[in-house]
């Protein structure tokens, strides 16, 4: 009996740890049917003097067309300044809380906390302002370019 079981141990578990290895290998995809960028791959840009970071992974934004940008907002109270958008803007929240806040007069401690798994919709020419606090927030923001940015903040 137990030469028995231990056969099956010689038996069964190399053929189910050469199953896993095989599984974990990657297909060839066909380019012509997908192509990827892996996190590493992605381009970031360098923080601004707002604490943000982005990096474009479709389209232009600065031109007419669908695009698509992460953006990463870095821990620390850092936010843009009231502000609006020639076009609509549909954010996705990837990581961490996003804190959002609206109208001319810019108060970060009036915003509202938009954890991981939000979406949102900043309306055209409607002034808004966002950010992070306590922790970085990893947004995806989608629209049709150009999307430029105007200031709006009450002085």
């Amino acid at each position: 009996m137990r030469a028995a079981n231990r056969f099956w141990q010689y038996l069964v578990v190399p053929t189910i740890l050469v199953g896993a290895i095989g599984a974990t290998r990657a297909a060839e995809l066909n380019p012509a049917a997908v192509i990827y960028k892996l996190p590493d791959q992605i381009p970031w840009g360098p923080v601004n003097a707002n604490g943000a970071q982005s990096a474009v992974v479709v389209g232009d934004p600065g031109k007419p067309g669908f695009y698509a940008v992460y953006n990463k907002w870095t821990k620390g109270n850092h936010f843009s300044r009231p502000h609006f958008h020639p076009n609509d803007r549909y954010i996705v929240v990837l990581q961490g809380t996003w804190w959002v806040g609206s109208g001319p007069k810019f108060d970060p401690a009036n915003t509202t906390p938009m954890p991981a798994g939000s979406f949102v919709t900043h309306f055209a020419k409607q002034v808004h302002w966002d950010g992070a606090k306590d922790e970085d927030a990893v947004l995806l923001i989608m629209g049709e370019g150009p999307g430029t940015s105007t200031a709006a903040e009450e002085k």
